[in-house]
């Protein structure tokens, strides 16, 4: 992964807490854990811009068996969201998706991930701004790790033709996912009225299958 800066380090970033935020870890919708390690489910995890709406998209695709909303990539263990928010904890919102690799493939999950922001916009998604914001692929394993740069590279001639600048995603090993606060977890389900800011480029990303 190439060097982002995140204006925080291990050194001054919030020392966060040594216990988890306590939540149901049981999904609002498909009833099912939010909490691995999974017995017959696959793992990915993505950042895409506010995880209320990021969320959403994932648990409405077939093959998914659960979603869950927390932070990664940053410094300070067992965040709480307003530490993420102050920019003070280096993590990105994300969301955890667990599906299943009979139903769906990995690269479905990074076309639908490339289609439904845009990733060129750095600390960013539309009005909502901070580093939390970032667009991110968290990967777990050498397979998942290949199809994610992969489908980086490709999608980057995608936009290019289309006018658009550099894509500014984050690809790295999964590090710890911390879950976010109860009320955070499947938000848009509970507040269907709620905000979502997500929103594509409205470039196809043609990978699916064909990756992998």
């Amino acid at each position: 992964m190439s060097h982002i800066d995140l204006g925080v380090t291990s050194a001054t970033a919030l020392p966060g807490r040594p216990t988890a935020i306590e939540i149901s870890a049981v999904h609002a919708i498909f009833k099912t854990p939010m909490a691995g390690p999974f017995e017959s489910w696959e793992t990915a995890v993505f950042a895409l811009g506010c995880f209320w709406g990021a969320e959403r998209i994932f648990w409405k695709m077939d093959g998914v068996r659960t979603t869950a909303v927390g932070y990664i990539a940053g410094f300070t263990e067992n965040p709480a969201y307003e530490e993420v928010c102050s920019g003070r904890t280096g993590h990105t919102e994300a969301v955890l998706v667990g599906f299943d690799p009979e139903v769906i493939r990995y690269s479905e999950l990074l076309q639908q991930f490339w289609q439904s922001h845009d990733p060129t916009q750095g600390m960013r998604q539309g009005n909502d701004r901070g580093t939390q914001y970032r667009s991110g692929i968290y990967t777990y394993g050498e397979q998942q790790a290949k199809l994610a740069a992969s489908s980086k590279d490709r999608y980057q001639e995608e936009l290019a033709s289309a006018g658009f600048p550099t894509i500014t995603t984050e690809i790295a090993a999964a590090g710890e996912f911390y879950y976010a606060e109860e009320y955070h977890q499947q938000y848009l389900h509970k507040n269907p009225q709620g905000y979502c800011g997500i929103g594509g480029t409205g470039v196809s990303c043609a990978i699916g299958l064909d990756l992998g």
